[in-house]
């Protein structure tokens, strides 16, 4: 699933959206569109622009305006499992540098759940070959706690630090800190030397500022690098590998009822 980086990258894609005259809408995947019917968001947006991106954690939106002026309803998007977001000019040009040509059919148009197209001819696209996405007014933002890139240390400490569930799973509770998934919490903690099984409200306040230090370098390095499969010890978790750094075996077990892996020496 997208994890706070690729999400992040998606939401800066989503840029090349805004201040563009919507045309018209492709509402009609009612599965994605979800509680809406067929033509509610259009009908909310067609003649109006967004006018800015947003995310926090893996949640997605976008303000907008009306086509008198007046604010407009917040547009959530969300990538599901394996969702991409594709913004195109006239000539076919994509955000991020790609080139989408204009004389190349797609090879499966139904993928695409969620079509919004500009008055200058360029286009905003879900495409979800699993159809997981959503696309809906008005997103609920409320249980999800402060973005993971943007919370201070003070704030890490309070949030993190308590309870005596495993830190990990402090890490993957999205009402606590949004954004985290389980990969970027596996390389977090490696990157801190610490065992995810460690009882959260166990931890120095040292420890915590160790770990909030290493949680903003993975988030900054998948982001520049291209999502959170590039970390530094990602291709090291499965069986029979070597801690990157120390050459110790790898362990695997379950913690927060997800799979992890660990060093078997430095997160012991």
């Amino acid at each position: 699933m997208p994890e706070l980086p690729e999400v992040e990258r998606a939401r800066r894609a989503l840029e090349g959206a805004l201040d563009r005259e919507i045309r018209s809408v492709d509402d009609n995947d009612e599965w994605v569109c979800r509680p809406h019917r067929p033509g509610d968001i259009a009908r909310a947006l067609v003649g109006g622009r967004l006018v800015a991106a947003h995310r926090r954690g893996k949640t997605m939106w976008c303000d907008t305006v009306r086509r008198d002026g007046r604010t407009g309803p917040r547009l959530g998007v969300h990538l599901g499992m394996g969702g991409r977001i594709i913004v195109t000019d006239t000539d076919g040009e994509r955000a991020g540098g790609e080139i989408e040509r204009p004389d190349r059919t797609p090879p499966k148009p139904e993928w695409d759940r969620f079509t919004m197209v500009f008055a200058d001819g360029g286009q905003l696209r879900l495409f979800d070959k699993r159809r997981l996405g959503r696309v809906r007014l008005e997103p609920d933002l409320d249980a999800l706690g402060p973005d993971a890139e943007m919370i201070s240390r003070e704030d890490f400490r309070r949030r993190v630090g308590r309870g005596e569930a495993p830190v990990k799973a402090r890490l993957l509770d999205q009402s606590v800190l949004a954004g985290v998934g389980n990969l970027l919490a596996d390389e977090t903690l490696w990157q801190a030397s610490l065992s995810p099984s460690a009882p959260a409200g166990s931890l120095a306040g040292t420890t915590l500022d160790r770990l909030h230090d290493a949680l903003e370098r993975a988030i900054k390095a998948a982001i520049a690098n291209g999502g959170v499969h590039t970390g530094e010890v990602i291709p090291f978790r499965h069986a029979d590998a070597l801690c990157p750094r120390c050459g110790a075996p790898m362990a695997h077990g379950t913690v927060g009822g997800r799979s992890t892996w660990w060093c078997s020496a430095e997160q012991g």
